[in-house]
């Protein structure tokens, strides 16, 4: 292999190719932007990879590009200068998690196992710590099959679920990477996820996506990197209740049975852990509403999605399925927007209460489902709550939650409308939504269709309303006549806040930090996506690991 350290290594940007050219191309398109003779590169890497659709149906595909040749830097600068062509020294992309300053008295304890507890238990082990990670939930072959019996005969498993077990609710979902922050802890994320089967591409793509096949096999991989490292993770496993003592933590209670010494314990709960939400709120932590979102999902022939976005179906331009992100506000300010959009993909039955009906997104790696789903959500905000309580949030979702099962006949069926009927104000429809010209429903275990302005808020209902027409003027055919819309869409995040200060300890009524005690992803309001909540887990592990704290004592 080519020592990266011997050769020069220049980064230069905008080199196209067209859709469907194979990526064999590149080296000779670096060269002749730079005016160099053929054979002056001995490789390019990839750095950056993204879609220019200015001109569709020409789709070209834009990339940023290292250059390792035995050229100088100063040769391949100057070419670039003469050239007009954007060019650096190339940075290499990593990033190493801080050092560990703290010997650890007691081994960390990590409650659940989605992508924040996952990144603090990997960071634990690498540091030595040897944690011990609660998953309330199955391992993922258990998971499985769980989920498919729930989305095959209804029968819901409220313990193993789409929101609860290995990997958290972000394993039947799209395995979207994308992310607004740019922290630099995103690349260890990326990187780790590379390195347990994730396809290499998104170290590099625009808007990477792992897909939920994949996303399985890579979960356990690192899992099994955790055990390796000498942690522990333990399925089927519930924290119920914490021992703080002094302002600090001292240890836990497992499935209220078994009991844990520990100095550290993170708190990465995901945001459907509601009774354990409560159960902290009673042991006097801080908790804070927050505003989040309500709506529905709606489901759109892929081929629409297309044409609308490449000006051609991506089969044709030797492309993945498209996808679209939009948002618009309401006369009264209200946002409505798309979250979650899942190419070619499916809407999935994500409850985990007993009573309620709760829609997800997913897509596998291929994403070659025939419809285009996404959240088309609302804001909510918490004057929109039904009291002050911190918690009332919850208490919301659950209400619309168990209406629309009763809606849909209290079998984890879902309501449906087409856009048309919503919008032209129809009531009850019986049947099935594909007769009446919809999109056919992908939901598992069935939809039912009705009136849903009897399901969701009036605020919710109403500012949807609005914005259809809107949404359509930025991507043709959104507000089609049977884009088929599926409720409820209530938890793209939690509805409230779990107090912490900037060490990430958790607050306590009185505002005071609880000694080894950290709180963060969905499940704390602090994280939106899969590489947000990983990123503040990784980062709570740093900074668990560097307070020089008294050893523990009983």
């Amino acid at each position: 292999m080519l020592q990266q350290k011997d050769l020069a290594m220049i980064r230069i940007h905008e080199i196209k190719l067209k859709a469907g050219q194979s990526e064999e191309l590149l080296s000779a398109r670096a060269e002749r932007k730079l005016g160099l003779q053929k054979g002056s590169l001995q490789a390019v890497r990839i750095v950056k990879e993204s879609l220019d659709a200015r001109e569709k149906p020409q789709v070209y595909r834009v990339f940023s590009l290292d250059l390792i040749t035995d050229l100088s830097d100063e040769v391949l600068l100057k070419a670039a200068a003469a050239k007009k062509v954007k060019a650096q020294i190339a940075e290499e992309l990593s990033y190493t998690p801080a050092p560990c300053l703290r010997v650890f008295e007691t081994r960390p304890v990590v409650c659940g196992f989605g992508p924040c507890g996952i990144f603090a238990a990997l960071v634990l082990a690498l540091y030595g710590a040897k944690p011990i990670v609660l998953e309330r939930g199955a391992c993922m072959e258990k998971r499985i099959e769980a989920v498919e019996s729930f989305w095959r005969d209804g029968i819901l498993s409220p313990v193993t679920n789409v929101q609860f077990g290995e990997g958290g609710a972000g394993t039947f979902s799209d395995g979207k990477l994308t992310t607004g922050t740019k922290d630099a802890a995103q690349r260890f994320v990326l990187q780790t996820f590379a390195d347990a089967g994730a396809s290499p591409s998104i170290l590099y793509k625009n808007k990477p996506h792992i897909g939920t096949d994949v996303l399985r096999r890579v979960v356990v991989n690192i899992r099994k990197k955790i055990e390796a490292l000498g942690g522990e993770v333990r399925f089927e496993s519930e924290m119920t209740s914490l021992d703080i003592a002094q302002n600090r933590v001292c240890g836990l209670w497992v499935n209220e049975r078994e009991y844990i010494k520990t100095d550290t314990v993170i708190l990465a709960l995901g945001h459907s852990a509601r009774n354990t939400v409560r159960s902290l709120f009673e042991q006097g932590l801080r908790f804070e509403q927050k505003p989040f979102s309500m709506g529905v999902r709606i489901e759109h022939p892929q081929d629409l999605i297309d044409r609308a976005q490449l000006g051609a179906s991506a089969g044709e331009l030797g492309l993945m399925a498209a996808d679209y992100k939009l948002n618009v506000k309401t006369k009264d300010g209200r946002g409505v927007y798309t979250f979650c959009m899942c190419p070619g993909g499916y809407v999935v039955a994500a409850a985990s209460q007993e009573g309620g009906v709760v829609t997800n997104g997913m897509s596998n790696s291929d994403r070659g489902g025939s419809n285009a789903n996404a959240a088309l959500l609302v804001d909510v905000r918490t004057d929109d709550f039904p009291s002050d309580h911190p918690l009332s949030g919850i208490q919301l979702q659950e209400t619309y939650e168990k209406r629309c099962y009763e809606a849909a006949g209290a079998c984890y069926k879902a309501p449906c409308q087409t856009v048309g009927a919503f919008l032209g104000g129809h009531g009850r429809a019986d049947g099935n939504a594909s007769k009446a010209g919809a999109v056919a429903a992908t939901y598992r275990p069935g939809v039912v269709t009705t009136d849903l302005r009897q399901c969701l808020p009036a605020f919710v209902c109403d500012a949807i309303a609005e914005a259809l027409p809107l949404l359509d003027r930025k991507l043709h055919g959104f507000a089609m006549d049977g884009a088929l819309m599926t409720a409820p869409e209530t938890r793209s995040s939690a509805p409230f806040r779990m107090r912490r200060d900037e060490e990430g300890r958790v607050l306590n009524v009185l505002e005071q930090p609880i000694e080894g005690l950290y709180a963060g992803g969905e499940g704390a309001g602090y994280a939106g996506g899969i590489m947000s909540a990983a990123v503040d887990g990784l980062h709570l592990a740093e900074k668990a690991a560097k307070e020089n704290r008294k050893p523990f004592r009983s």
